[in-house]
């Protein structure tokens, strides 16, 4: 035995087994030689009653005594109570970003979400998350690197925070898969931007427009009987997009639209008199299921956004989403004193705050009660000088 110094590591020859020389002035300090002449220092440390073994590195990478520092500091680690050789094989086994996002959908959201989000979980990661932090270990991966990710989609505040937002829910897992420490989530202290909150909705003058170029389009053949049908009955039952496309004829009663499954579970939604008649006047096709047909098939009608795009440029209508129908729905619900309680359960929210955000008032209204407030103050108030 003997320091292990530089000059004195140069100098041993390689045996023809590999073998371990250690340092004679710090216990468990030593340089593994294999045949081929590779020389890597090691600690070697005893824990819970096991022996175990960490390489430092390879011998001209490190030098003896950066070593022999790193050693120490493996030492200090271990009368802390640490394990700096299984914290070393946990991180080399530890997944990606990547890897972490197809178990995460795999074994959470296919079980726990519906297809839509397990869609949209799907293409966030593809499409934003990956290209910037999927090759980063999942237990390594900082505060900082996420703060970079973010504040890099910031021309995007809507992707950025939905991209922290489902880094915080896989990271959460990952604690619970023991693939991080339990509490380090690093998505805890990114501030998220402000999202502008879209209010579109059609007053009524839009309302006339649209109806009007509808019925220009399907009387020159220009869309479907069922397309028609399927923007008005977006208008008229306030349903999303999803709920009317994939709407099965086992689903309509005389009186309501009995969805066994929605974004929010089972729905049961008031037919009204016009939307009944509507799907009255609709044929249906053997063995299709489906009320909003496509031209052929067994199917649905596949993509409404394609049509909704050229019936909103010819009515004027650019800046107006198809979910937009729905806002409307709520809108001029609000404005004819359905009760935001009883809106809430026909539009099928969770949460009272989501239907208070849906029912924008317009303007117009707004004008028109702060006058008559104005005018019963100023009729009990009597002349003014």
């Amino acid at each position: 035995m003997a320091k292990l110094t530089k000059r004195h590591v140069e100098s041993i020859a390689p045996n023809t087994k590999e073998r371990i020389l250690w340092d004679d002035e710090l216990s468990g300090f030593g340089l593994r030689v294999y045949p081929t002449g590779r020389k890597v220092y090691v600690v070697q440390y005893k824990l819970h009653g096991r022996t175990r073994r960490k390489n430092l590195g390879k011998h001209g990478v490190v030098t003896a005594d950066e070593a022999r520092r790193e050693a120490k500091l493996c030492q200090a680690d271990v009368a802390r109570g640490a394990d700096p050789s299984a914290e070393r094989k946990s991180r080399l086994r530890s997944p990606s970003i990547k890897e972490l996002g197809e178990r995460f959908l795999s074994e959470h959201v296919a079980l726990h979400c519906k297809p839509t989000t397990h869609y949209d979980y799907t293409n966030l990661l593809k499409n934003v998350v990956n290209p910037v932090l999927g090759g980063i270990k999942a237990s390594e991966i900082t505060f900082a690197d996420i703060q970079a990710f973010h504040l890099k989609r910031r021309e995007t505040p809507y992707q950025a925070n939905r991209g922290v937002m489902v880094l915080s829910k896989m990271l959460n897992l990952a604690e619970d898969w023991g693939l991080r420490p339990m509490n380090t989530n690093p998505t805890r202290r990114v501030k998220r931007y402000p999202e502008e909150e879209k209010k579109r909705y059609l007053d009524e003058d839009e309302q006339e427009r649209l109806g009007g170029v509808l019925a220009d389009m399907l009387a020159q053949g220009e869309i479907s009987r069922y397309v028609f049908a399927a923007f008005y009955l977006l208008l008229l039952t306030g349903c999303r997009l999803g709920e009317i496309q994939k709407l099965k004829w086992d689903y309509v009663t005389r009186t309501h639209l009995e969805l066994p499954d929605s974004k929010t579970g089972r729905r049961r939604i008031p037919l009204p008199p016009p939307a009944r008649r509507l799907l009255d006047s609709l044929e249906q096709r053997e063995g299709n299921p489906y009320v909003i047909l496509g031209t052929h098939g067994s199917g649905h009608y596949n993509d409404l956004q394609k049509p909704w795009r050229k019936i909103r440029a010819v009515a004027g209508l650019d800046d107006v989403r198809l979910h937009d129908l729905r806002h409307t729905y709520a809108s001029v619900a609000v404005m004819n004193g359905i009760d935001p309680f009883m809106l809430k359960e026909i539009l099928g929210h969770k949460n009272l705050s989501t239907t208070l955000r849906y029912a924008h008032l317009s303007d117009d209204a707004v004008q028109k009660a702060a006058g008559k407030i104005a005018n019963r103050l100023a009729g009990a108030l009597g002349n003014m000088a």
